[in-house]
């Protein structure tokens, strides 16, 4: 609502006032009253206009006099700027019983306008006088103003990210700004005699700053006035004209933090240069910051990264040629992290995800940073910081960060409807023991963060089943061009029982796996069936994925038909499970083209059957199966393709400001 000002009126001198643009200034007549008055009227110049406010049973008097009565307020609002200072003109005559004018209050008026403005429609533009600019709603036709965290390195010798600079060195920093505009407009010297204010709530500053461009001979001057210790700015030297600011995000939204920040600009009647002011006049605007948004299997994939180890018994050359030919097939882009800046990390899914931030004049890519900090702790930041590629990460407090924290065991759905909620950009899903149960958990700082960017509502699912703990062990998503647009994948020992079962019955009993794998358990599949062992492993482990089953059709809206079961088995170590041969569901997923981990199951007719079921439960999809030699270069190391690659994707089309959480 606008503010309410109100000026004293009185009968021995004149008063004396600014006001601004279309608000109400309220008349205080009653002090002024002179003694005997019974009646008064308001008399204006032609840009003023005149409102009495009024109870329904008070009346004007036959000659357009109002009685004196308490409850009568006297409202005046002006719709045209002021040319000259004083050039409105407010007079209140006051009248005895005997219809005398027994004496008269005069009011002179400069009227200015004054707007703070910013992109609240959200298509690029500052747009002058929106309405609501103090609001902030979801939808796609909600409105309110987006800022970006300023988390890339476009400033040349920074040492980390440009939210940690204080100044402006590059236009490249500019762009990931958004535009606030300061718009007055008056007689020039009316502002000489008022302080104009750019004010930020205490609880907003540390989460933001805010430059104004000043005009300079050379080139232009950005000045740091608003943000960590800085609460507000007085302007000189205003007139009528703009006033630009360029706006950036320091932190992300977080557990305390809603991502909603706002700015204000006072018109201040400062009556000597001690004072602290009177505010008259207060325009607000509102931005919320862009969350970080997880980009899901189903979209094109952009660059994937991987690690080259040379060194020792589990080298990945073989492992890295079989990858490149995949991705000459996916035309697709290539990264290499060398072993020494890996430091003999290979597990780079594990400690980074690739997602991005977004507003209306700008998207850039966004590397998250997890807790995990083993080899490639520093690569993210050292290798993939950079112009237009920004950087997060989440460190928990006082402890170590557990095999829950790394980023196997995040992942994201595709689109989906959940009982009539959308989720546009998908649902994220963390790893986690069940509800009830304690265990090894995601660290709180992570799931915090992850939880508050809210238009990705997280799942927690059921993963500390497994000796590492990742959800990537036992699903994933691949594109398809029919129902949903997509299916889960999920690992399966029933499907793997039942194909081996099948097997058997005709006569391939004594098929073996792992052929031509020197150092390695070769195991028929009339062994493996007549295991009761591993199948307790698997009755056990078959139980706690279904349970993720149902949890995963009720919050991604599914049914049976948008999930296709992957043949796999587990062995349990300890109370936990690993894959028993390389993780056909740990696989890199680029469009139609999948890099799946090569099971080296029993060959039937000189053909695996693993990959023959695979094939015929993918390709009818329109999708092309590679399987690729990861055994010892990963499985025995616990992981499989998945765990050791990285893609960055593009952006969603559907703005997260659409979203309704």
């Amino acid at each position: 609502m606008p503010q309410r000002q109100v000026v004293k009126m009185s009968t021995s001198r004149a008063s004396y006032g600014v006001c601004v643009l279309g608000t109400e200034v309220f008349l205080d007549t009653h002090r002024s009253t002179p003694k005997g008055a019974t009646s008064f009227d308001v008399h204006a110049t032609s840009a003023v206009t005149v409102h009495i406010i009024h109870n329904p049973m008070t009346k004007p008097m036959f000659n357009s006099r109002w009685p004196l009565d308490p409850d009568i307020e006297v409202v005046v609002t002006i719709d045209v700027t002021s040319k000259t200072v004083n050039d409105n003109k407010v007079k209140i005559s006051y009248y005895g019983r005997e219809e005398n004018e027994l004496s008269v209050a005069w009011l002179y008026l400069t009227c200015v306008d004054i707007s703070l403005d910013v992109d609240v429609s959200r298509n690029g533009r500052v747009r002058s006088k929106g309405k609501d600019k103090a609001k902030w709603t979801w939808g796609p036709d909600g409105q309110g103003a987006v800022l970006l965290v300023n988390c890339d390195r476009d400033s040349p010798g920074a040492v980390g990210t440009d939210s940690g600079q204080v100044d402006i060195r590059t236009n490249a920093d500019l762009q990931d700004m958004s535009v606030m505009l300061l718009r007055t407009q008056g007689p020039s010297n009316i502002f000489a005699e008022y302080q104009l204010v750019l004010h930020v709530p205490e609880s907003d500053a540390d989460k933001v700053r805010v430059f104004h461009a000043i005009r300079s001979d050379s080139h232009p001057q950005y000045k740091p006035v608003l943000g960590p210790g800085k609460l507000s700015y007085v302007l000189d030297r205003v007139g009528s004209g703009e006033n630009t600011f360029y706006v950036e995000g320091l932190a992300f939204p977080d557990a305390g933090f809603s991502g909603l920040v706002s700015f204000s600009v006072s018109l201040l009647e400062v009556p000597h240069k001690y004072s602290p002011g009177t505010p008259i006049f207060t325009d607000t605007v509102v931005f919320r910051m862009a969350p970080w948004i997880m980009t899901p299997n189903t979209q094109q994939p952009l660059e994937v990264f991987v690690c080259s180890i040379k060194r020792g018994i589990n080298s990945n050359d073989v492992f890295l040629e079989q990858l490149q030919a995949l991705l000459r097939k996916a035309n697709c882009k290539l990264t290499i992290c060398s072993e020494v800046e890996s430091r003999s990390d290979r597990w780079i899914q594990d400690e980074l995800e690739f997602g991005y931030v977004e507003a209306p004049h700008k998207t850039f890519p966004v590397v998250f940073d997890s807790p995990r900090n083993r080899g490639l702790k520093d690569f993210a930041f050292k290798k993939i910081l950079g112009p237009d590629f920004g950087y997060v990460t989440r460190e928990p407090p006082g402890h170590e960060a557990s095999s829950l924290d790394s980023f196997g065991n995040l992942d994201v759905s595709p689109p989906v409807t959940v009982r009539g909620k959308e989720y546009p950009l998908g649902r994220i899903l963390i790893g986690s023991p069940l509800p009830w149960a304690s265990g090894r958990r995601m660290s709180k700082v992570v799931r915090d963060f992850l939880y508050a960017q809210k238009v990705q509502a997280p799942v927690e699912i059921y993963s500390e089943w497994l000796s590492v703990g990742h959800v990537d062990e036992f699903l994933t998503f691949v594109p398809a061009y029919d129902r949903k647009g997509f299916r889960l994948l999920l690992a399966s020992p029933t499907a793997c029982y039942k194909l081996f079962q099948e097997k058997q019955r005709q006569g391939h009993g004594e098929a073996t796996q792992l052929v031509g794998m020197s150092g390695t358990e070769r195991r028929s599949i009339d062994d493996i069936l007549a295991d009761e062992g591993l199948r307790n492993d698997n009755r056990h482990v078959q139980r706690c994925i279904d349970w993720n089953r149902d949890l995963l059709k009720q919050e991604l809206g599914l049914s049976e038909q948008d999930i296709i079961d992957i043949p796999q088995l587990f062995i349990l170590n300890g109370s936990r499970a690993d894959a028993y041969f390389p993780d056909m569901v740990n696989m890199l997923v680029l469009g139609r083209h999948l890099g799946i981990p090569k099971p080296f199951g029993p060959l039937v007719a000189g053909q695996c059957c693993l990959e023959e079921r695979v094939r015929a439960l993918l390709e009818p999809l329109g999708l092309s199966c590679t399987f690729i030699n990861d055994y010892f270069s990963y499985h025995v190391l616990s992981g499989d393709v998945h765990c050791g690659t990285n893609v960055r994707r593009k952006p969603l089309a559907a703005k997260w400001w659409h979203v309704v959480p």
